[in-house]
């Protein structure tokens, strides 16, 4: 029974990491830049983030689900504003600089992380994947607050594991890429990522309108 909640926890915390959108890119594109430890710390920052929904579905905190849910609209466009200035910090940002910093990088790495959660986390949508996904294996009816928790401990584990292997797989190649290939990384990386900015904004604005 253990074993199985593991693996269905797991398989949760590789559906909602794996698809690669803006925090994916945004990870790739630091493993290239900035190096392993860079791209990875990004990852494990956005599986916090998961990790935090997924306690709030699991143990049912109706409280903290029903103020995301009545406030994802200020949470949406704030998170907006931030990831939209994160693109446009990318793609302004010189790849042959951010070598020569790489000797001096501990406030970089904190920062790594405090983006990588707050994508994440301007998502409240998560938690409803978490409490329809719990629901399906009878964690709603609460077998026993072990089942819950050893779920828990299946997402972040499936979640990390896929940020590891996703950043030592692109560590690998890192060296063939010169700073003419890493120009245009910075580019298209910033591009996407400040356009799913506008994306988290706009789509706030019809949550007002339907909730008019």
């Amino acid at each position: 029974m253990v074993l199985e909640y593991i693996i269905k926890g797991i398989i949760f915390g590789l559906i909602v990491t794996a698809p690669l959108g803006p925090l994916g890119i945004l990870c790739i594109q630091r493993t290239i830049n900035r190096g392993l430890l860079s791209g990875l710390i990004t990852g494990i920052a956005a599986a916090f983030a998961d990790i935090m929904y997924a306690i709030i579905a699991g143990f049912g905190v109706s409280v903290i689900a029903n103020f995301l849910h009545e406030n994802q609209l200020a949470i949406r466009i704030v998170g907006g504003i931030i990831v939209t200035f994160l693109g446009v910090r990318i793609y302004m940002s010189n790849p042959a600089k951010q070598f020569r910093r790489q000797k001096t990088q501990k406030r970089t790495y904190i920062s790594d992380f405090i983006s990588g959660f707050l994508i994440t986390i301007t998502n409240p949508i998560v938690v409803v994947f978490f409490g329809a996904a719990f629901a399906g294996i009878g964690l709603d009816k609460a077998e026993s607050v072990k089942s819950v928790i050893i779920t828990i401990i299946g997402v972040f584990t499936g979640a990390v594991g896929w940020w590891i292997g996703l950043t030592v797989l692109v560590n690998i190649y890192r060296d063939k890429i010169n700073l003419r290939k890493l120009w245009w990384i910075n580019k298209i990386t910033g591009v996407f990522v400040a356009i799913f900015g506008l994306v988290i904004i706009v789509s706030a604005l019809f949550i007002k309108e339907a909730l008019a």
